[in-house]
């Protein structure tokens, strides 16, 4: 009874060492990988930023003069106002490394405050409506929310209370717009946002 234990024992440790051993090697093939796109990214002589998909904010069209009473709700218009002095552009999916080698490396500076302004503004767009969505200005919450969609966010609540609001307005047909703007997406949030828009269709 011990001949065929200890012949599993060493089966099992053979077997281990194979994988591990292919493991090492996997990762090895990827670090190099990415040292190599990282140094040829480093390479990348500055490009024109003029035909980036830059975000202007429709001003005109966001509630800027409601419930101004309110210091959560007045932070939330200070940032999208200054926002909207800032170039934003959304660079969700993309790392440093693609950024440099799309745009050249002296530009990632820049690239990355655009990235980061477009992270806040996201945010802010959420945590606003929700605020307003809450009040009972629920038109003023979908104004919104419908604008941070179609920049492409990638903030989960936003789809979801967008869906709750298209359906409390008898307008579920505008769900499935929804899902072909989440299927796009290049976030790591995507697969959580596609499932939060198909429960919501109709």
């Amino acid at each position: 009874m011990k001949f065929p234990f200890l012949a599993s024992v060493i089966l099992f440790c053979l077997i281990l060492r194979i994988l591990l051993k292919r493991g090492n090697k996997t990762q090895e093939q990827e670090l190099s990988s990415f040292w190599d796109r990282e140094r040829q990214a480093n390479a990348t002589r500055r490009k024109s930023l003029d035909d980036l998909d830059y975000i202007t904010l429709p001003l005109e069209s966001f509630p800027m003069q409601l419930l101004t009473d309110e210091e959560e709700i007045t932070d939330c218009i200070r940032t999208i106002q200054s926002l909207s002095e800032k170039k934003i552009v959304n660079f969700t999916g993309y790392t440093n490394t693609d950024l440099k080698l799309m745009y050249g490396a002296p530009n990632i500076t820049q690239l990355i405050q655009y990235d980061q302004s477009y992270t806040t503004l996201a945010r802010t767009l959420q945590k606003w409506a929700a605020l307003l969505y809450d009040r009972g200005y629920v038109a003023e919450a979908r104004v919104l929310l419908e604008f941070a969609v179609s920049t492409h966010t990638d903030v989960s609540g936003t789809y979801s209370l967008l869906c709750q609001i298209y359906r409390a307005q008898n307008e579920p047909e505008k769900i499935p717009e929804l899902l072909v703007t989440a299927n796009t997406l290049r976030s790591a949030r995507k697969d959580t946002i596609v499932r939060i828009v198909q429960e919501s269709c109709p």
